[in-house]
């Protein structure tokens, strides 16, 4: 339930309608992709390639777009990067060749990710204090909102229409998106620049900030590397292994960002009750399970709820690990502690589809979808190793000393 109460700025609202209009480009874009190249005859080590070269992008710009943002401000560059988007979005389904698509997917990758970052920042902080994990978790929504209207928009348009189309319309709605922060963001005040570098430990390391977040990063990486391959690869193990049509295929993603829209306020709420990163170990637990069950699972309605499981859970630590983070970090430290973040993000997306690609292409869907949970448990051993990160943890470890003491 929306409380106007806990979001003053009204700049927050226009940053999610513009998140909402990008998320729509993103969702028709993914739920194609791979199937636009399976169809021009590139395989699946080439496709996790390609997706390469699109993490490559991410990679790259990632860190320094931070540096970017506090010298340019948060409006322009997400203003540049959505243009950027738009273009690459356009472009995509017109160039035959593999070096030019390897152009596109990184120019496409580095274009996504000033977006990622100059959006997180700029919410991060005209977020209220008290209130960043409902923010990002309202964030996390209007993603999920064009992750799941995206591909039903994407299987309407192919059924009148050429693929190139449904790309033509991602690109448009990229670039309404960049003409509403264009016209309707304001810039960040002299003020709140003013006080965002009285809050700045400029005198902290970048690795310093990266030990802090630590499980934020190692969270995303893995939903990052997660997301990237079952984008990819999930709806070719489908049709080949499961008998399911592309039509059913396409609407996949719709079904994991159904579960992401309509948990990631609830799990927000409760991680800034009980601690973000004992919540996140918990999903991580759902998600695992739910990944290991498409090997056995023959129903496609089944199925679909597997995936609808995997958005409620596996999706919806991003916006626990963003808040986790914001929690960590001082306000001035925003802009290179997101960077340093997506670029964690960058790289799962780099390694999954390069990975998952080989053990797809050599060995089968089934070992590919092993691999992708044990990443998961990876992470869950990690987040117990270092519970006490969490500032909740922290605070009730404070809490019991003093009984301890007596």
């Amino acid at each position: 339930m929306l409380d106007l109460e806990r979001i003053r700025d009204p700049n927050v609202f226009r940053l999610y309608w513009a998140t909402l209009l990008v998320g729509l480009a993103y969702g028709i874009s993914l739920s194609l992709t791979s199937l636009h190249l399976d169809a021009h005859g590139f395989g699946k080590e080439a496709i996790g390639n390609l997706a390469g070269w699109f993490a490559g992008g991410l990679v790259l710009v990632s860190l320094p777009i931070g540096t970017l943002i506090r010298r340019l401000s948060g409006k322009r560059v997400l203003t540049a990067a959505l243009v950027g988007y738009a273009c690459s979005v356009a472009l995509f389904p017109w160039v035959g060749s593999y070096a030019g698509l390897a152009a596109v997917r990184f120019a496409d990758g580095a274009c996504s990710v000033a977006v990622w970052v100059s959006c997180e920042t700029l919410l991060l902080a005209r977020a209220e204090p008290d209130h960043k994990a409902y923010t990002m978790s309202l964030y996390t929504i209007m993603v999920a909102l064009g992750y799941i209207l995206g591909p039903i928009l994407a299987r309407l348009i192919v059924i009148v229409a050429p693929l190139t189309a449904a790309f033509g319309v991602a690109a448009l709605l990229a670039l309404c998106s960049a003409a509403y922060v264009a016209f309707r963001l304001e810039h960040e005040s002299q003020a709140q620049l003013d006080r965002e570098a009285a809050h700045a430990t400029g005198n902290e390391s970048g690795w310093t900030i990266l030990w802090k977040i630590k499980n934020s990063c190692f969270g995303t990486f893995a939903y990052g590397y997660f997301q990237a391959t079952v984008v990819l690869f999930l709806p070719l193990y489908l049709m080949e292994r499961k008998g399911i049509l592309l039509e059913q295929t396409i609407l996949i993603p719709a079904f994991f960002a159904a579960g992401m829209l309509l948990f990631s306020n609830p799990v927000g709420r409760l991680g800034d009750r009980i601690g973000h990163l004992l919540v996140m170990r918990g999903l991580a637990v759902i998600g695992a399970s739910m990944i290991l069950g498409f090997v056995f699972l023959d129903s496609y309605a089944l199925m679909c709820a597997a995936v609808f499981t995997a958005g409620a859970t596996l999706a919806t630590i991003s916006p626990l690990s963003l808040a986790l983070q914001g929690a960590q970090c001082e306000p001035g430290e925003y802009s290179r502690a997101t960077a340093i973040y997506n670029t964690f993000y960058a790289a799962g997306i780099l390694f999954g589809p390069l990975v998952a690609s080989r053990i797809f292409a050599r060995s089968g869907g089934e070992l590919m979808l092993y691999h992708l949970a044990a990443l998961w448990g990876a992470f869950i051993l990690f987040s117990v190793l270092y519970a006490r990160d969490d500032p909740r943890a922290q605070r009730q470890l404070i809490a019991t000393e003093p009984e301890r003491s007596e």
